[in-house]
């Protein structure tokens, strides 16, 4: 069963790797400047009315995802990965479900998040969790594609 916890400062290259081999995976390249938030978790999330969670299974960190503050009543999750031999076992479903009830606890009402156009497996946990496409839209070599969603006091 996927144990999920708070980020730690010792979590942080397995948590880089995971990221990496997530972008790897859907065709994208590491950026230093739009992956600099993981270069300090702590303020970037867990300081400033957001969070980072990891999910272990047999010890390892196989997954991860962070919410972050867009405005008060707004919320943005970020950086959903689920390790490749992981995945496909709902684990991703498992930490976006805890990021809603993350963001609600925080007081947003309101979730944004986004995910490059290829990326099918992610758009369809999006959609299946109540997430609405906003648009299109090309960021850098990437067309992205951009989802909101309201949420109420119980993350739902």
């Amino acid at each position: 069963m996927l144990k999920i916890r708070r980020y730690q400062p010792q979590d942080n290259a397995t948590v880089k790797a995971l990221h990496y081999a997530g972008l790897k995976q859907f065709g994208a390249k590491a950026d230093p400047f739009h992956d600099n938030d993981l270069d300090d978790i702590e303020n970037k999330y867990i300081n400033n009315k957001g969070d980072f969670i990891v999910g272990i299974l047999n010890k390892e960190i196989v997954a991860m995802g962070a919410i972050r503050q867009v405005s008060n009543q707004r919320g943005e999750i970020k950086r959903i990965r689920v390790r490749r031999d992981c995945q496909q076992g709902g684990y991703g479903q498992m930490i976006l479900s805890k990021l809603m009830e993350i963001a609600a606890k925080l007081g947003y009402t309101e979730l944004c998040l986004d995910t490059v156009a290829n990326n099918t497996p992610a758009q369809r946990l999006f959609e299946k969790n109540g997430f609405r496409e906003t648009h299109h839209q090309k960021v850098g070599y990437y067309d992205i594609v951009f989802y909101e969603r309201k949420i109420n006091k119980k993350g739902g």
